[in-house]
């Protein structure tokens, strides 16, 4: 599943190759998810320039003059780069052609990647935009495991179940500690770790990814995989499930409850 740093990335690429340009054309191959129909969605967005593409949470926005589509690719969905006339990918749920020929679609083989337009705006804050005494505020009223609360999208918005890992193996934090029992002055390193993990990671993935809508990349990991049995320091990762998903994490991380 896209995180927030590969999403990050994914608006940085797009704007960079199709800021200003028009959308000549918005195919739209499957509708169950759209909030309006078809024809609706084209003739707001057809004709229009694209001004800017940003990231909120685990959604992208596409700003045509004053309508904004979200895009929310769910747990499969992809973006990939479209050719001028070249075909489309198997299972096509848009295809943005723009001036010039070029443009990218959105993939997905369980269809679940969902169009909105103009979505109602967020209650919760963006991983990367919140204050730290917002999210000391989160993690102290919960009694649930830290994991979890990363995680939810009601509280904050854009983590997922592998930079939760890493942000919690940084801070040195068990995922199963007890949420509201973190000490003061661990949850402001905790705070740091997921500013400085987000960010190391949306580095790393723009290096790599260049102007390529390439999939997720997560060889820089230092505890979240199958394939990484040791942590940079030596320690031996360990597995478990956390609300029904795979959690990397080592004893090197303290446990709080």
């Amino acid at each position: 599943m896209a995180e927030l740093p590969d999403l990050e990335v994914f608006a940085q690429i797009i704007s960079r190759r199709f800021k200003g340009k028009s959308l000549e054309e918005l195919e739209v191959k499957v509708v169950k998810r759209l909030n309006v129909n078809a024809a609706q969605l084209k003739a707001k967005l057809e004709g229009k320039k694209l001004s800017k593409v940003l990231r909120y949470g685990k959604t992208l926005h596409f700003h045509f003059s004053k309508e904004v589509l979200q895009v929310h690719l769910m747990l499969r969905g992809e973006l990939e780069a479209l050719k001028k006339d070249s075909e489309l990918p198997k299972y096509t749920i848009l295809a943005f052609h723009f001036s010039g020929g070029d443009g990218f679609a959105v993939v997905d083989m369980l269809r679940a990647a969902t169009p909105t337009l103009n979505p109602d705006a967020a209650k919760a804050p963006d991983a990367l935009e919140m204050d730290e005494d917002y999210f000391a505020g989160v993690l102290f009223k919960s009694k649930k495991m830290v994991k979890e609360v990363l995680m939810d999208q009601k509280k904050m918005r854009g983590i997922g179940n592998s930079y939760a890992d890493e942000i919690l193996w940084d801070a040195g934090v068990s995922p199963f500690s007890v949420s509201s029992t973190i000490p003061e002055k661990i949850v402001k390193k905790l705070f740091k770790s997921l500013g400085a993990v987000l960010k190391e990671a949306i580095a790393a993935i723009a290096k790599e990814n260049g102007d390529e809508l390439r999939g997720e990349l997560r060889d820089f990991m230092k505890v979240h995989g199958a394939k990484v049995e040791k942590s940079p320091s030596g320690a031996v990762v360990k597995s478990e499930k956390i609300g029904g998903r795979t959690s990397y994490y080592t004893d090197e991380q303290k446990l709080f409850s």
